[in-house]
């Protein structure tokens, strides 16, 4: 199981367990020439009247605003998890500078084995996906979820079509513009403060070869709070 993104193959994340992909996760294989998926066109992202704030352990807070009229039923997701304290204690367990984004919110990072991290899920079905024409920009954050992958080790294959669907917990932040990403994966929100937190954070050691920070990057809590606490209407 790899997760945020399905974006392995497609953004050199690839590969060998010992390699850059020691840290499993989601990077979308091969997009297709044009994806199949519905694609939500001429949307205006209208923020939520609550944002999501990330208190890490070490790296200050970070905030996001929502959108529930491009992706309602992740972002829906995301504060159902929120709600229950899912995210506490979980970690930023994927930095890439080199391709700009951090990755967080998966239960298995709360435990002492790194080996793990990027694969886990809630027990929640997953999120159908909710693609639009918004672009990932710098503080973009979507949805992480698999890539296409053939058969292997009796687990089935997963066709880019079923991959599509596999959002579940985890999440992005881009920290630089992912052309790539746009209409592949689930924008659902938008860093309003703290995106240098995350630059840090991006930033952190990693081990050789790999997207895992040497040292745990924890998030203490997220929690929902008024929008209006952080910006002027």
């Amino acid at each position: 199981m790899v997760l945020v993104f399905s974006l392995i193959a497609q953004l050199g994340l690839i590969g060998c367990a010992n390699k850059k992909m020691a840290v499993k996760d989601f990077d979308a294989a091969n997009k297709p020439g044009g994806t199949e998926a519905n694609v939500k066109t001429g949307v205006k992202p209208i923020p939520d009247a609550q944002v999501a704030v990330i208190e890490t352990a070490d790296f200050g807070t970070i905030v996001i605003e929502l959108y529930p009229n491009v992706a309602p039923k992740f972002v829906e997701r995301f504060k159902k998890l929120i709600a229950v304290g899912f995210y506490n204690g979980t970690t930023f367990h994927r930095v890439d500078p080199s391709l700009g984004l951090i990755q967080g919110g998966d239960p298995l990072s709360k435990d002492n084995n790194p080996s793990n991290d990027g694969m886990g899920d809630s027990n929640e079905p997953n999120v159908p996906a909710e693609f639009s024409d918004i672009h990932f920009e710098r503080g973009s954050v979507g949805a992480a979820r698999r890539g296409a992958a053939p058969a292997v080790n009796g687990q089935p294959a997963l066709s880019e079509e079923q991959a599509r669907n596999t959002a579940n917990c985890q999440f992005f932040i881009t920290l630089s513009p992912q052309p790539d990403f746009d209409e592949d994966y689930t924008l659902f929100g938008s860093v309003i403060q703290g995106i240098n937190n995350a630059e840090v954070i991006m930033r952190a050691p990693s081990e050789e070869e790999t997207e895992r920070p040497i040292e745990r990057i924890v998030i203490k809590s997220i929690t929902l709070q008024s929008r209006s606490q952080y910006v002027s209407r």
